[in-house]
């Protein structure tokens, strides 16, 4: 790993480099894209839109238009609709399998009342009452049921009925697809998805689970019989409190397929009702499956051939899959070009992170990335393979001069094992630093805590590395990518485990003498959050830290939360309240006063995952002992940032901060923040 400079560059400090990529771009240059759809010879997706409050905008592309005519429409933003509409489920907090469409036929939940809408020729119609109180009753991960001509049709989905805001019923429903009262086919668990009708409609596929697991450490399959009066003849097909069951999916013929890891990888398997048995398909060392934190993730689908396209991941690394009929799984490598400064093709670049993946009209349709290109939705022939962009997720062509390729990272941690994680070292074409000089360091610590970090082009990154800082991006004990066992690794021991990674990442960069050991500061969002601050109270290692949305007291978290993470923390800490003086040991707020070092706090106050207060008493107790902090809160954002406004004082805001603390003069003039009992 080495960092080169030129002599036509300018000497500055690290930290002050003027970079190309401002933190209006992060994001105004982008959107983003989740939830392909095919329909026919139709292809939809969502597009998050910062510029436009964050809304979820529902296109359409159409590969077959009239002369004249535009392929892409944006189904949820013609002038006859309501210019709030907004494309989101809030069921389980997370959402995702926000919409679908059913010939033609556009269905979908709208942020602002949770109700289910269907749009056809242009009409708006909501097929749900208005719930009782606001988002008292949510839709989530619809499907139509097929029937015959004739017979009413009626859809099937996920509800979540709230009592009030913490408490709420999850439950299968089918609704009428002209509108009408909704009718419960299976309730009694804790939570429910996947509802998947059979090709004939005479059959029906989900999944459950229940407290205390979340879907990743055990869930269930079952199989019933779809009849006008519910579900008759239920069975549990697979799965249990220790196998997850990921993706339940019929092929066209009328096979039902799933992913379980029952080996400890997420491997694809076809039931065959004739034994009642599952059978494993192309078994392999690495997981065809992810955490199910949303709803509507796709990531295998049928051939006309009979074989099966899927996505999988190894080694940390995303890959794409063909699975032929008789077993065998074939890697498929698709690169796009890397154009020199005068435009020409001068080499390519394999894509390195691929979600979403759908076929129809005869090619495979699929969210893709690399470590120079920003996710764009791509169309791939068979079996030339030829690789069609259909859209980009950003105009900005951020020259690779600018851009910092992550190198896998594979370092010792405690206890003999190894962990993983990408470095990105500073990058920026027009500047170098003064000799001998080395580069703060960023570790990120992501969010889940069963999220995993993929190397591929992150605006967000670049923004640092382009200024002169290094990152490194930790795949700790407890990511997803690497197996059910690299997953557990963080049960019992979350705040133990994944800040030994962190520090043990900068560590090893340090021993290699690529970062400055007296500059580094650590940073994440959600459950990175709450590593930040453990990593501050506990350990005497970082010079900074920056939370977002992040944890600090475990005991109000579990009687704050959301239903779905309500009892998560104990697989993660311990049964609560048997291991109470636990969760007081694990909560960063209690310790504040062992924080050696200045911290920033973002929070969003409509925030219904980690609450406000979870940084207002840190905030507090940072408050009551003196020490330097900072704190911005954002009105009228969740858990995450979505509008554009935001982000961009967030970014400069982190800036700022890291350069009042390391002492370096930033290439640009950044809004002050008042960082509360810091003196430099």
């Amino acid at each position: 790993m080495s960092q080169t400079s030129s002599s036509s560059t300018s000497t500055t400090p690290y930290g002050g480099w003027k970079s190309p990529l401002k933190a209006e771009l992060l994001a105004s240059a982008s959107v983003n894209f989740s939830s392909l759809w095919v329909d026919g010879a139709d292809l939809y997706w969502i597009e998050g839109r910062p510029l436009e409050k964050g809304r979820g905008v529902v296109v359409r592309y159409q590969p077959a238009t009239h002369p004249g005519e535009a392929p892409l429409s944006d189904m949820t933003r013609a002038a006859s609709l309501p210019p709030d509409l907004n494309v989101r489920t809030t069921v389980h907090e997370y959402g995702g399998g926000a919409y679908f469409v059913h010939q033609g036929r556009l269905f979908f939940s709208n942020f602002s009342d949770q109700r289910l809408y269907l749009l056809a020729d242009g009409q708006l119609t909501p097929l749900t009452p208005p719930p009782a109180f606001p988002w008292g009753l949510r839709y989530a991960d619809g499907r139509v049921i097929p029937s015959a001509p004739g017979e009413t049709e009626h859809l099937v989905c996920v509800r979540q009925r709230h009592q009030d805001d913490l408490r709420a019923d999850n439950e299968l429903v089918v609704i009428p697809t002209a509108g009408g009262e909704a009718q419960i086919i299976a309730s009694g668990c804790d939570f429910y998805s996947d509802p998947r009708p059979s090709p004939d409609g005479r059959q029906l596929a989900w999944l459950c689970w229940n407290h205390p697991n979340m879907p990743w450490d055990g869930s269930e399959l079952w199989l019933a019989d779809l009849t006008p009066d519910g579900l008759r003849n239920a069975q549990r097909l697979a799965g249990g409190p220790d196998e997850s069951i990921y993706q339940p999916q019929w092929s066209p013929d009328g096979r039902l397929h799933f992913a379980s890891d029952r080996t400890g990888w997420w491997n694809l398997y076809r039931w065959d009702a004739a034994s009642g048995q599952a059978i494993p398909l192309a078994p392999l060392d690495a997981d065809f499956g992810l955490p199910q934190w949303v709803f509507g993730i796709c990531d295998y689908a049928f051939l006309p051939d009979g074989s099966l396209a899927c996505l999988y991941r190894q080694d940390g690394r995303e890959n794409l899959g063909l699975i032929a009929p008789q077993g065998d799984l074939r890697r498929i490598s698709l690169a796009h070009p890397v154009l020199s400064p005068d435009g020409a093709a001068a080499s390519t670049q394999e894509y390195t992170l691929m979600d979403s993946l759908h076929w129809g009209n005869g090619r495979l349709w699929l969210i893709a990335a690399s470590p120079l290109r920003r996710p764009e939705i791509i169309a791939v022939a068979l079996p030339d393979l030829q690789v069609e962009v259909i859209r980009q997720s950003t105009s900005l062509a951020l020259d690779p001069g600018y851009i910092s390729i992550p190198q896998a990272l594979d370092f010792p941690t405690e206890g003999g094992l190894r962990s993983h994680a990408w470095f990105y070292p500073p990058q920026n074409k027009d500047f170098s630093a003064p000799a001998g000089e080395l580069p703060p360091l960023l570790v990120i610590s992501h969010g889940g805590p069963t999220g995993a970090s993929s190397a591929l082009l992150s605006f967000g990154i670049q923004y640092w590395t382009s200024r002169g800082f290094a990152v490194v991006d930790v795949n700790y004990g407890g990511s997803s990518g690497y197996g059910r066992a690299y997953r557990q690794r963080l049960n019992g021991n979350w705040g133990v485990v994944d800040v030994q990674d962190c520090i043990n990442a900068a560590r090893d960069l340090i021993a290699q003498g690529l970062v400055d050991p007296r500059r580094v500061a650590v940073r994440g969002g959600s459950a990175g959050g709450y590593t930040t601050l453990v990593g501050l109270t506990q350990h005497n290692f970082f010079a900074a830290g920056a939370s977002h949305y992040g944890l600090a007291d475990l005991e109000t978290f579990v009687n704050d939360t959301h239903k779905f993470e309500s009892r998560y923390l104990e697989r993660l800490i311990g049964p609560y309240p048997q291991a109470a003086e636990l969760y007081r040991q694990r909560s960063p707020v209690h310790f504040a006063d062992r924080i050696a070092c200045p911290v920033i706090l973002f929070q969003g106050l409509e925030d219904k995952v980690v609450p406000p207060a979870q940084a207002e008493t840190m905030v507090a107790a940072l408050q009551a002992r003196g020490l330097p902090y900072a704190y911005i809160p954002f009105e009228g954002e969740q858990h995450g940032f979505r509008k554009a406004e935001n982000i961009q004082r967030a970014a400069e805001a982190e800036l700022y901060f890291y350069a009042r603390v390391f002492g370096f003069e930033p290439a640009e003039a950044l809004p002050p923040v008042e960082i509360a009992h810091f003196k430099s």
